[in-house]
């Protein structure tokens, strides 16, 4: 009993801070302009990996498709939180198919700190993007250490497999954090954009 009255204001605070992170996370106006928001997104994320990792392009290029989400993640104490979007591309012979999708994500571990970050997921066959839209879960253990404040700190470029065929890139953008996690991340279908 103690334990929970004790945990209670940082699960308050927490969830204040997730109510404040939650915009950002997410597209706002109309589908068409959350659509072109996500697309934008999609677009700045890769200038970027390809600065910071220029062997990406040509690895994005062969796939069968790729996936880049924009994720904001808060961590207090012994819980973490993300939420976000992203639009999966699959690679077509005439015209590549878009998938805008949702993602979410809880976690135990401790932790502190607020961090955004995006991700580039690579696929190497249409098998594996595929199960990906369909199913969408990756359940990983994750420890990192991120500092950047706008234009100040350390932005972090990572890149391994979730699973075989998946290359996973993560950028982190703005934000602060320090953790060592499980965590459970969910994606979906986004079916009011799709």
């Amino acid at each position: 009993m103690k334990t929970t009255t004790r945990l209670l204001p940082h699960c308050l605070l927490l969830l204040s801070a997730l109510v404040g992170a939650a915009p950002a996370a997410r597209a706002k106006g109309t589908p068409d302009q959350q659509r072109a928001s996500i697309r934008q997104t999609r677009d700045d994320v890769l200038a970027e990996l390809y600065k910071l990792k220029p062997e990406a392009r040509a690895k994005i290029k062969q796939a069968a498709g790729y996936a880049v989400f924009s994720n904001v993640g808060v961590n207090l104490i012994l819980a973490s939180f993300a939420g976000g979007h992203g639009l999966v591309v699959e690679k077509g012979l005439v015209k590549d198919t878009e998938t805008y999708m949702k993602m979410g994500s809880a976690g135990l571990g401790l932790g502190l700190g607020v961090k955004d970050f995006r991700a580039v997921f690579v696929f190497d066959s249409k098998d594996r993007l595929r199960d990906f839209v369909d199913k969408g879960w990756d359940f990983s253990g994750q420890a990192d250490a991120a500092a950047k404040s706008n234009e100040k700190g350390g932005a972090v470029a990572t890149a391994g497999n979730i699973t075989e065929g998946v290359a996973v890139y993560q950028i982190t953008k703005n934000g602060l954090a320090l953790q060592a996690t499980l965590q459970g991340t969910k994606y979906w279908k986004d079916k009011s954009l799709n």
